[in-house]
């Protein structure tokens, strides 16, 4: 009896085996075939693949233009800065002129036009640029026109003394100073605003960046004979000496020097490498062949 059972039992493992087998195979046949009539071109990520290496050889190239452009703006700036100062004919022709030029110019400040603009930072001080017109000696040519004169930074403490007056801060910065001054600055580039900078408010006297425009309309405009120009005053003496003015009440100018953010060439490398290894996960995947498992299954 027991024998009888297992020869059946045995009977049955084998058929069961076989029907294993043949389920497998027929599985396995079918796969081959769908893996034969592949195409790769039918597929959404072929074509984003083939894309992808173009798309980003493009910015590595946009990005090694942006660099020349860069350097070539540095090496401007910097030929400028090396020039000794001129004097600004008494109408300023802005075409005539390049960014970062030094200026030299006199005249006398009109404090009740002052402007903060801010916030800014100096070092570890927190504060604000002084803004003020000056009205600038005539020269052969008449009547000088008033420019804008970004005269340097102040600190919190100052404006806080002062509760954020401009004149009376600007008044206070010129403590000591003659009636007529003599600056030496920068002609100041124009300022490039994105889609994230604020409004200025000048109805509230608050002020971000330097909108040109609406400066030279706050000081007096074309009646007052007021020109959108704005020089940076420069300052070239020691942290020490800066932080002496700083608690004095004393803007602070810029420093002569220019400092341009480029990272154009690591931007540059970084989409050259993506376009590389794109390219070779499109040519892999264009290019392997099915992949057949005929044979292994398991007994």
């Amino acid at each position: 009896m027991n024998r009888n059972f297992r020869n059946f039992q045995s009977v049955i493992h084998k058929q069961w085996r076989r029907r294993l087998q043949h389920d497998a195979l027929s599985t396995q046949l079918r796969r081959n075939q769908k893996a034969k009539e592949w195409n790769p071109w039918k597929s959404p990520l072929t074509w984003t693949l083939a894309v992808i290496p173009l798309f980003t050889f493009g910015l590595g190239t946009w990005q090694v233009q942006r660099l020349q452009w860069k350097n070539d703006l540095v090496k401007q700036a910097e030929e400028q800065l090396s020039k000794p100062p001129i004097t600004l004919p008494s109408h300023i022709d802005m075409s005539d002129l390049t960014p970062y030029r030094r200026v030299k110019l006199q005249g006398v400040w009109v404090h009740s036009k002052s402007v903060l603009l801010g916030p800014r930072k100096y070092d570890s001080f927190n504060g604000y640029h002084l803004f003020t017109p000056l009205v600038r000696r005539a020269g052969d040519g008449g009547a000088a026109s008033t420019v804008l004169v970004n005269r340097g930074f102040v600190s919190d403490d100052t404006t806080m003394l002062a509760n954020k007056n401009p004149e009376v801060i600007s008044r206070g910065a010129a403590r000591s100073e003659p009636l007529e001054v003599e600056v030496v600055g920068l002609l100041a580039p124009p300022f490039v605003t994105s889609i994230f900078t604020p409004d200025n408010e000048p109805e509230k006297g608050q002020w971000i960046w330097p909108d040109l425009p609406a400066l030279a309309e706050h000081a007096g405009g074309e009646a007052a004979n007021v020109q959108p120009v704005l020089i940076e005053s420069i300052f070239e003496g020691s942290t020490g000496e800066a932080t002496t003015l700083i608690n004095g009440g004393k803007p602070v100018g810029r420093y002569p020097a220019v400092f341009f953010r480029n990272q154009h060439a690591s931007y540059a490398i970084t989409w050259y490498s993506l376009s590389v290894g794109t390219a070779f996960l499109f040519f892999k995947l264009v290019t392997k062949k099915p992949v057949s498992s005929f044979g292994k299954i398991v007994r």
